[in-house]
């Protein structure tokens, strides 16, 4: 790689790390060797580390531009910031992202951009250079692609057709956060692009059913340029696009994603957490992200340039999200009004269990499914199991371990055939304690010296001890 080129990637590939909307795609997208096209993206999913059956996949992170022309306060490639600039042209980063994928460095692609210029002109350019990828290199790995807000419907619909996953960048919790920290962007033209995004998905889908899948005109194939200066196929590719090739791919078959920045306004978790809920039920989303904010300047507006990325509060939040997409858990069942943040030292499912602990125990030989996902330290996976099991023969205590269950928390808050193996009757602060100092007891073990070898016979406390059951009647 010759050294400008490198300088480019070093540059532009540190400020994308920023961005962390980045995972499976769950997208099939198979290529033919002999149709001379390269790479696939699998249908189990892949994202920036690994897969879902467990390999390493890699993906070349990376923006188009960090050259921006808006001064969001939160951002380090804002315009006032004293930072390098530099733009890829299509071509450039096309051949990179070959070449990498030749020499088995990557497998595919995600790609954002500062605003260069404005939407138009920073997604026409990203379009050049995914068409490249797809039409003229033949490649058919995962490619990931940011939608900058406020692009227009034509542009959006040439991107969504080479890209398996877009993702338009709600940024910040609230739309007066926005103003005061973003002032160029509006949430109109945030929200546009991803009704936009929902809307073709389900034309296409019924498109689909009708067998009409590939015979419509693509909207914006005859998209016209304003200066008249890029008229030329190889200048222009979204004017030529060929339906009948192009239009055989469904649009961002991955579906799309956003992302809040979290500790970079006052917001609660409670409204973060709801306004996650809103944008799923709203827009379908795949997954809301949260990236803990990093002071990168001094402003009035911002926490002070010392203080902590709140990495807790982000790991909790990520907790709490899976709760409202499999769990079945609603925002205002999670946190209220009186309790609007979450807590840092145990996860948001226990803290729920805690404040409701009227519901517990179940009974694991007679619970529903939605009760089962109820009880701390029991997933999706086992909750199933569980169900599977109860056809066969009555769970047993001893089974759970086996089955997937957390007992370490789950056994405070359920029985099996009527025997409850909490130590006591359920008391919050009792369990709380309880649990938080199982954990202190598996941190410490973490952090010993790994030389230390520790028999499956040591005693370690009494927190980590199980006692005889007692005897409920449920």
């Amino acid at each position: 790689m010759e050294g400008r080129l490198f300088e480019k990637l070093k540059v532009l590939g540190d400020g994308a790390k920023y961005d962390v909307s980045c995972s499976s795609s769950g997208v099939g997208r198979s290529g033919t060797a002999y149709g001379g096209q390269m790479g696939s993206a699998a249908a189990c999913g892949i994202c920036h580390s690994w897969a879902a059956d467990g390999r390493c996949i890699s993906l070349l992170k990376v923006l188009y531009s960090n050259d921006c022309s808006y001064n969001c306060e939160y951002c380090i490639n804002r315009r006032t910031a004293d930072v390098r600039r530099e733009t890829f042209e299509p071509k450039e980063l096309a051949d990179l992202a070959m070449e990498f994928y030749r020499r088995n460095y990557i497998e595919g692609l995600f790609l954002s951009s500062a605003v260069l210029g404005n939407p138009d002109n920073t997604t026409e350019r990203m379009f050049k250079c995914l068409y490249l990828l797809r039409e003229e290199y033949g490649f058919r790995g995962y490619i990931h692609a940011k939608v900058l807000p406020g692009v227009s419907p034509e542009l959006l619909s040439g991107i969504g057709h080479v890209a398996d996953r877009l993702s338009v960048n709600i940024e910040l919790p609230s739309e007066e956060s926005l103003r005061k920290l973003a002032p160029q962007k509006q949430s109109a033209g945030i929200f546009r692009p991803m009704k936009q995004i929902l809307n073709t998905q389900a034309e296409q889908k019924t498109l689909k059913h009708a067998g009409l899948m590939g015979k419509l005109k693509p909207l914006g194939a005859n998209i016209s340029i304003d200066d008249g200066s890029l008229a030329d196929i190889s200048e222009n590719p979204l004017a030529v696009i060929d339906e009948r090739k192009l239009y055989k791919e469904k649009f961002a078959p991955a579906g799309q994603t956003t992302q809040m920045i979290i500790g970079a306004s006052p917001e609660t978790d409670r409204s973060i957490i709801k306004t996650s809920e809103t944008l799923y039920r709203s827009f379908r989303m795949k997954r809301v992200y949260f990236s803990a904010y990093i002071p990168v300047a001094e402003s009035s507006n911002l926490p002070s340039i010392y203080t902590k990325p709140p990495l807790k509060r982000e790991h909790r939040l990520y907790q709490a999200d899976f709760l409202l997409r499999f769990y079945g858990f609603s925002a205002d069942e999670i946190l209220s009004e009186d309790n609007p943040f979450l807590d840092v030292d145990l996860d948001p499912k226990i803290i729920w269990a805690l404040r409701n602990i009227e519901r517990f125990p179940i009974e694991v030989n007679k619970a529903s499914l939605e009760e089962l996902l109820r009880i701390p330290g029991l997933g999706n996976t086992s909750a199933l199991r569980i169900l599977r099991q109860r056809r066969v023969a009555a769970i047993k205590y001893d089974d759970l371990k086996k089955i997937g269950v957390v007992l370490k928390r789950a056994r405070f808050f359920l029985t099996c055939s009527g025997k409850y193996y909490g130590d006591r009757l359920l008391e919050p602060g009792y369990v709380k304690d309880r649990i938080l100092s199982a954990d202190q007891i598996k941190n410490s073990l973490v952090d010993q010296d790994r030389s230390l070898q520790i028999s499956m016979f040591d005693s370690l406390s009494s927190a980590g001890k199980e006692r005889e059951p007692l005897e409920l009647s449920v």
